[in-house]
């Protein structure tokens, strides 16, 4: 169950020739696909490219009506491995997966792939997932289109450019014999605009007709001495025939005057960001039109030698936008000026900064600073002065007002209980070395249970504690893994690895029967039936074939006391081996997106729908506030009291609660006050619920009646 369906928006994916298509980068990019004719396409999900696999999932019907395969892979190298369909076979293929972690994953796949070269065009689209908005190390994927050699494309972020840019690499993947990667950032994955649609195209081979006609080229299989021809392929033939379309083509464009004593080259993604700043600083329109010549590289890889050295002609100099580091572009500039004894200054990091994200602010000051020490007069008078433009807010100014913000679990997230229970038992048995993974448990890391001392890679937290398995230790190792982590690659690297090296650690599994992290894709393990997968493969069962002996599962993570006892059972036995506990519970925010619209039809239909809702007793709690520490909860917040005796804010639950019952669990397992309670919302009650809601408001008023006679008549005596 993604976290959203697509199902109304892909239906414009049927748009013919002439036809306007309005929408989002990411439907965009799908449409362009079904009109290049594409035969298969298979991805990994993952911000922020996660949509694109979800619109796939939700439109096919029409990839059936055009012959196309679609597969959601069951990792980044899987997806990538896909496209050796297109190396004997003239079908185009395309896989889509988010970067760095994609491409880490990838590189094995992409690097063969990149070496026998393809038939078919073959479209990696890369979630270029950098900046201040990521969730990953801050890393490019510039390096590995350089290493394995496969062309790098840079759309400008807007819809005709993003379209073209896929159709590009396919003509461009083909003529080449080379794969190709798109390149979009997150700004480009969700930039809303319009474009005239095209004809969808059935590929001319699907992947049943070449299943009935096999074709085998063993110059294109990586083995030797082959492998040592592709490397000189690669130099003699598919690099000049790359710059060879991409010059023809016109795959980079120009902007703005032909002539003048400086200019900007940047990457196609920067071109907004750059076009916002010269329109603050006067010298662009809301329409492009630019007094600063641009030189915009759609394809950063491989770069045109002739193209950049025409554009620095008569130029003083030329400052080169490249958000990330190191500065791959900026560099291979720097030569080509030099070995051509050009005298064009070449500035970048100087003025940008080294390495984070080129915000709107960032792009404003680097490329004012720069027109104001190179062209001060292209500048309006107001603006030629440093420190005169811009209506940004220091961030030391930000620090001291907006309060800091850790990122956490979601309101009634199954996996918080779990790490309650692991905070409990470590204060029975002391610290314990805790290793991490990738996914929404890592944010255990962060308060209120600071827990976790490493995060290795995607389905590798068990591995990244293997070190710990030695004979000498007195003490148990925890680490975590998720369920999505481990059907990507844990069960091999690392329950397979612990099982192999009798490695005597604790490994926790947190199922939460979904991919949550990346947006609550299905997964081998879930418990939903899916249309077009297989589900239902029980976690328990794919660990007990890899040879673990001692394995519990708690199929309900919200019971904090049995998650308690199983973690301490594991932390103390005697069995020597991995202990594995597969600690079960739905994803909350899946849960409420499958439930709520069932509820609340129900509700508007007259059927009596009972809902749990859960308090604290102000009276009764005593606001020491171990409940939060234990919880953490968004919806657990605290609240002053008009009580002149009591100074301390007691705890409190908002409306924002689901009623997962969490906090009162963690209260109860910690021992620590009885002022949660549960109280059931009936919504269209029955005459037997009016009747018993009737009689107990009668018996209270009777007891405080009662209650405030005996207080009166004390008080008289």
């Amino acid at each position: 169950m993604a976290e959203r369906s697509f199902a109304k928006e892909v239906e414009k994916l049927r748009l013919g020739a002439g036809e306007e298509f309005a929408g989002e980068g990411i439907l965009a990019i799908t449409k362009a696909l079904l009109q290049c004719g594409v035969g298969y396409v298979g991805g990994y999900q993952g911000a922020p490219i996660s949509h694109l696999m979800d619109v796939l999932a939700d439109a096919q019907d029409i990839l059936g009506e055009l012959g196309v395969h679609f597969e959601a892979s069951a990792s980044e190298a899987t997806a990538t491995a896909m496209l050796a369909a297109s190396v004997h076979y003239p079908i185009r293929g395309a896989a889509t997966f988010k970067s760095t972690v994609g491409t880490n994953v990838a590189s094995d796949a992409l690097a063969n792939l990149a070496s026998g070269g393809v038939t078919g065009g073959a479209l990696i689209i890369v979630g270029e997932d950098y900046g201040e908005g990521s969730s990953i190390m801050q890393e490019r994927s510039h390096a590995f289109a350089m290493k394995s050699q496969v062309w790098l494309l840079d759309p400008r972020p807007n819809l005709p450019s993003i379209v073209k840019a896929v159709e590009d690499g396919f003509e461009l993947s083909e003529i080449s014999n080379t794969p190709v990667m798109l390149q979009v950032r997150i700004r480009c994955c969700h930039v809303h605009g319009h474009f005239i649609a095209k004809d969808n195209k059935r590929p001319p081979m699907t992947v049943a007709d070449a299943l009935e006609a096999p074709r085998r080229d063993t110059g294109r299989i990586v083995l030797p001495p082959a492998s040592f021809l592709h490397e000189k392929e690669k130099v003699a033939k598919r690099w000049p025939a790359a710059v060879d379309f991409i010059a023809k083509n016109k795959i980079n464009e120009f902007f703005g005057s032909d002539h003048g004593s400086v200019g900007i080259v940047m990457q196609g993604g920067m071109y907004n960001s750059v076009i916002r700043a010269l329109q603050r600083l006067g010298l662009a329109d809301t329409y492009g039109e630019t007094d600063v010549p641009l030189y915009v590289l759609n394809a950063v890889y491989p770069l045109i030698d002739d193209e950049f050295l025409s554009f620095c002609e008569g130029k003083q100099a030329v400052l080169v936008v490249e958000e990330g580091q190191p500065n791959y572009i900026e560099q291979a500039f720097a030569a080509m000026l030099h070995k051509a004894g050009r005298g064009s200054r070449l500035v970048g990091k100087e003025y940008l900064p080294m390495a984070g994200e080129y915000t709107g602010q960032v792009m404003l000051d680097g490329i004012g600073a720069f027109l104001r020490a190179e062209a001060p007069h292209l500048l309006p008078g107001e603006v030629r002065a440093p420190n005169k433009v811009g209506d940004g807010v220091d961030t030391a100014d930000l620090i001291n007002v907006v309060p800091g913000r850790p990122p956490g679990f979601c309101i009634g997230c199954p996996e918080r209980p779990i790490f309650a229970a692991t905070k409990l038992v470590e204060q029975e048995l002391g610290k314990h070395h805790i290793a991490s993974d990738i996914g929404c448990h890592l944010f255990s890391i962060m308060p209120p249970f600071e827990l976790g001392a490493t995060t290795m890679g995607y389905g590798l937290g068990p591995a990244s504690a293997s070190a710990f398995n030695s004979p000498d230790a007195k003490r148990r190792s925890i680490s975590f893994v998720g369920d999505g982590g481990f059907w990507h690659n844990g069960l091999t690297s690392s329950i397979g690895n612990a099982v192999f090296n009798k490695n005597d650690g604790v490994i926790v599994i947190v199922d939460n029967f979904y991919s949550a992290a990346t947006g609550g894709q299905d997964i081998l393990s879930s418990r939903a039936g899916n249309k077009t997968k297989s589900t239902k493969h029980p976690i328990t069962e794919a660990v007990k074939g890899m040879g673990v002996k001692w394995l519990r599962h708690v199929d309900r993570t919200y019971d904090v006391g049995k998650m308690q006892d199983t973690l301490r059972e594991a932390l103390t036995t005697e069995e020597k081996g991995p202990k594995v506990i597969v600690a079960s519970s739905e994803c909350m925010l899946n849960r409420q997106r499958r439930e709520k619209p069932l509820v609340d039809k129900a509700i508007k239909g007259g059927a009596r729908v009972v809902k749990p809702k859960f308090g604290v007793d102000e009276d009764i709690c005593t606001g020491d506030h171990a409940c939060m520490r234990l919880s953490g909860c968004p919806s657990l917040s605290v609240k002053s009291l008009d009580d002149p005796l009591r100074d301390d804010p007691v705890a409190s639950i908002d409306q924002n609660c689901v009623g997962c019952g969490n906090c009162g669990e963690v209260a109860d397992a910690a021992v620590l006050c009885p002022s949660f309670y549960r109280a059931d919302v009936v919504h269209n009650p029955s005459r037997w619920d009016r009747f018993l809601e009737s009689a107990r408001r009668a018996v209270i008023s009777l007891l405080q009646r009662r209650r405030e006679s005996r207080r009166l008549t004390f008080a008289d005596a």
